[in-house]
């Protein structure tokens, strides 16, 4: 139980731009697949009806896939399982674009500052720095040879403006159900992992059968869902494997084109092995599932809300009430301090 309780309060610092303190939050506890449609059933935010205007989608988080939820999507229909599966991811990818969004508008500020001719603050430099290392466009120490007066920024934020921006969330919805299987595959469940990135050092889960010639490749794992999404954004903007993308989704901005999920799939081509033939795979899961009427979503103006599936009525009630414990004794917001994410 601890650790679900660290998985759902972790989620509140990647937030902390959008919502109340920890504290106020609510939390929102299944007791089994149920209880969890009747909740998607009453917020009413997702399907075909909703083409043709922008979607506004709850802003809940979903802490953690279910290792039921296995078992469940076997129990339901597929439309039922796909539109259950988009339904809960789609918050996630939408919190996604609203940090990157957030990240532009500060890079877009220490634009400004540097161009006329004023010092940015040690605190601006220092998330310069950070974004240059993580996003690769300087080695970590050359990013932190960075100083406030550096010749270097304005180039630094030009690049960095470059690869972090949005992704349709059609786009990334459409991966996530092809990388997990609609969140029933063994990474997906064991690791939370959604979009199958891989990772070496002998960390992450080893595929049960590895192909020698690729090295000790395991698949990344995360303690919660939203972390795997973050490093699929991650990934995509700063992997040289995917310049395409970046390069074509530059290039669709720079006309004043829309930039929707059936086209910026053609960036893709070495996400996989499989090449075209993927990215050929790709567009249709997103065709047939309509998935572009998300690729512009937004949240609706609520407070965040964090869902967490635990299992049965009996172990929700037990940790309805340990949350309210620690709600009480401030431990939850002890949690979130040291967690010290974004």
């Amino acid at each position: 139980m601890p650790g679900i309780i660290r998985t759902i309060f972790v989620l509140s610092i990647s937030s902390h731009y959008l919502v109340a303190p920890v504290a106020a939050q609510e939390v929102i506890v299944f007791g089994g697949p149920e209880d969890a449609k009747q909740w998607l059933t009453g917020e009413d935010w997702w399907g075909e009806e909703k083409r043709g205007e922008q979607l506004s989608v709850p802003r809940a988080i979903i802490t953690g896939i279910n290792p039921s939820w296995r078992q469940t999507a076997q129990e339901l229909t597929v439309p039922e399982k796909k539109e259950v599966f988009y339904r809960f991811m789609l918050p996630l990818v939408v919190h996604a674009n609203s940090m990157v969004l957030d990240r532009r508008a500060k890079l877009e500020r220490a634009r400004q500052q540097i161009q006329a001719g004023e010092s940015i603050s040690a605190l601006e430099l220092q998330d310069l720095r950070d974004g240059a290392d993580l996003l690769r466009v300087l080695s970590r120490e050359e990013a932190d040879a960075l100083t406030a007066d550096s010749s270097q920024l304005a180039d630094v934020i030009d690049q960095l403006l470059y690869r972090l921006d949005v992704i349709p969330a059609g786009l990334v919805l459409g991966q996530a159900a092809y990388e997990s299987g609609y969140g029933t595959s063994r990474f997906a469940v064991e690791g939370n992992a959604l979009f199958g990135q891989w990772t070496y050092g002998g960390q992450g889960l080893k595929p049960q059968q590895q192909r020698e010639h690729l090295g000790d490749h395991r698949i990344a794992s995360f303690d919660w869902p939203f972390d795997s999404v973050r490093g699929y954004y991650i990934n995509l903007s700063s992997h040289p494997a995917y310049e395409d993308f970046r390069r074509l989704r530059a290039e669709l901005k720079s006309k004043g084109q829309p930039l929707t999920s059936l086209t910026l799939a053609d960036g893709l081509i070495r996400y996989s092995e499989r090449g075209q033939e993927y990215v050929d795979t790709l567009k249709s899961i997103i065709r047939v599932n309509k998935l572009d009427v998300a690729d512009d979503a937004v949240f609706r103006d609520e407070a965040l809300r964090f869902l967490v599936g635990a299992g049965d009525p009996e172990s929700a009630e037990a940790l309805r009430v340990e949350i309210d414990r620690l709600r009480a004794s401030g431990e939850l917001e002890e949690i979130v301090d040291r967690m010290r994410l974004e």
